[in-house]
C-alpha cells in the first residue's frame, strides 16, 4: 500500500515539472537566451560578426627580372706570375703578401756571390787584353816604318795587322762577356714588372729556387673581370651587354656590370661557355681569385609580386587572402596560389591572382575564409618631437 502511494506521488510531481518546462521554453527562445549568436565562434560565418580591419593593397604587375645565379670568380686583367730568371739560394724577401708595389720595386734577392766572382774574373782579364791590343798596334806601326825603309816585306806587315785584329776581337769578346755578366747579375734582384698587389709568397729565405719556381704573383685589382661559366644549354641566351648583378650572401645587390666578352668555344671539361663582365662599378670592393654570386639577367617582363607576409602555407600548399565585395560589404576569400622565386622580400606569383584584385597583406591572423573585413584606416604619422 505504501509503495503504490509513493509512486503516485512521484508521477504527480513529474507531470507538474514537465508542464513548467513547456511554459518556460517559448519565453527563453524569444529573449535569445544564452545560446550561440549568429556569426560568433559557434555560429554561421558572415552573420552579425563585425568586420575585421585589415591592410589591403591592389594587386598590380611590375617589371621582374628573369635571371640565373652562378658562382663566378674574379680575375685580374693584369696578373703576373713572378719567377726567377736565375738559380740560387733566396737571401731576402723584400715585400709581404697583400702589399701594394709599384713597377720596378724589388721583391726578392738571390745569392749572387758566384756571379759576382765570375764578373770579377772577367774584369781582371781586361787589362791584359787591352795590353795585347796596344802591343799589336805598336808592332803594326813599327813594321810599316820598316816596310817603307825596305827592311821588312809586305807579308810581314800583314801578319802583324792580323794579330792586331785578333787582339781587338778578343777584347771585344771580353767586353761582350762583361756586359752579359752585368746583365745576368741584375736578375739576382727580382723586381715587379707592373704595379699591383703582391699575392701569396710560398718561399722562404734560404730556399733554393730555379727558373720554374713560383715566387709570388702581382695583381692589379683596379682592372678586374668576373668570369662566369654558363652551361651550354643557357649559352644561347648570352648577349654582349646583358646585366650581371653581384649580390652578397643575403642576396642583397652589391654592384651591377655588363657582359663584355663571350667565348666562341665550349670548355670540354665542364661543357660551359665562358662569359666575362668587366668590373666598372664596384672597383676596389673585390680581389683577384675571389668567388662571388653573380646573377645574369636574361630578360625583364611584368609579373605579379606579393609580400611574403601575405602568404600562408597549409599542407605544402600556399594561399593568399583577397577581399571580395558583396551586398553586405567585403568578405575575405582564401585562394590557392603558385609561387616562384623571392625577389626583394616578395614572391613572384605564377598563378592564382589577377591584376586588380584586393590582396590582404596585414591582419591575416584575425580572419578566416568567409569572414567580413574592412580596410584598416592608414596609420597617423607620429607627432614630431
Amino acid at each position: 500500500m505504501n509503495f503504490d502511494m509513493t509512486t503516485a506521488h512521484l508521477s504527480f510531481r513529474a507531470r507538474h515539472w514537465f508542464a513548467f518546462c513547456l511554459l518556460l521554453a517559448p519565453i527563453t527562445a524569444a529573449c535569445g537566451g544564452n545560446g550561440p549568436q549568429a556569426g560568433g565562434p559557434g555560429g554561421p560565418p558572415g552573420g552579425s560578426m563585425p568586420p575585421m580591419p585589415v591592410e589591403i593593397v591592389t594587386v598590380a604587375a611590375r617589371p621582374v627580372e628573369q635571371a640565373t645565379e652562378f658562382v663566378a670568380s674574379v680575375k685580374s686583367r693584369q696578373s703576373t706570375t713572378i719567377q726567377p730568371e736565375v738559380e740560387g739560394f733566396l737571401t731576402r724577401i723584400a715585400v709581404k703578401s697583400g702589399q701594394r708595389v709599384s713597377r720596378g720595386a724589388v721583391l726578392f734577392e738571390i745569392d749572387s756571390a758566384p756571379q759576382q766572382a765570375a764578373l770579377a774574373s772577367l774584369q781582371s782579364m781586361r787589362p791584359m787584353r787591352e795590353a795585347e791590343v796596344e802591343f799589336a798596334r805598336q808592332q803594326v806601326q813599327r813594321n810599316k816604318t820598316l816596310l817603307s825603309a825596305g827592311a821588312v816585306s809586305q807579308r810581314e806587315v800583314e801578319q802583324f795587322e792580323t794579330q792586331l785584329r785578333a787582339a781587338e776581337a778578343q777584347l771585344k769578346a771580353l767586353d761582350e762577356q762583361l756586359r752579359q755578366q752585368r746583365s745576368q747579375l741584375g736578375y739576382y734582384r727580382v723586381t715587379s714588372p707592373t704595379a699591383g698587389t703582391v699575392g701569396d709568397i710560398p718561399v722562404n729565405p734560404g730556399d733554393r729556387v730555379t727558373r720554374q719556381t713560383v715566387l709570388t704573383t702581382v695583381d692589379d685589382n683596379e682592372v678586374l673581370e668576373v668570369y662566369i661559366n654558363v652551361p651550354v644549354q643557357q649559352a644561347t641566351q648570352l648577349k654582349l651587354g646583358l646585366p650581371v648583378r653581384i649580390v652578397d650572401d643575403r642576396g642583397q645587390l652589391l654592384v651591377t656590370n655588363k657582359i663584355t666578352f663571350i667565348s666562341p668555344n665550349v670548355d670540354t671539361s665542364t661543357q660551359s661557355v665562358l662569359a666575362k663582365a668587366q668590373v666598372v662599378e664596384g672597383r676596389g670592393q673585390f680581389r683577384s681569385d675571389q668567388f662571388v654570386r653573380a646573377r645574369v639577367v636574361w630578360t625583364t617582363a611584368p609579373a605579379i609580386t606579393i609580400p611574403v607576409t601575405a602568404v600562408t602555407r597549409v599542407n605544402a600548399q600556399f594561399f593568399a587572402f583577397v577581399a571580395e565585395k558583396s551586398s553586405e560589404g567585403m568578405t575575405a576569400k582564401q585562394k590557392p596560389v603558385q609561387l616562384g622565386e623571392i625577389i626583394d622580400n616578395s614572391y613572384v606569383v605564377q598563378s592564382g591572382l589577377d591584376v586588380g584584385e584586393h590582396l590582404i597583406v596585414g591582419g591575416l591572423q584575425k580572419i578566416r575564409d568567409g569572414a567580413p573585413v574592412m580596410a584598416a584606416p592608414p596609420a597617423s604619422p607620429a607627432p614630431a618631437s
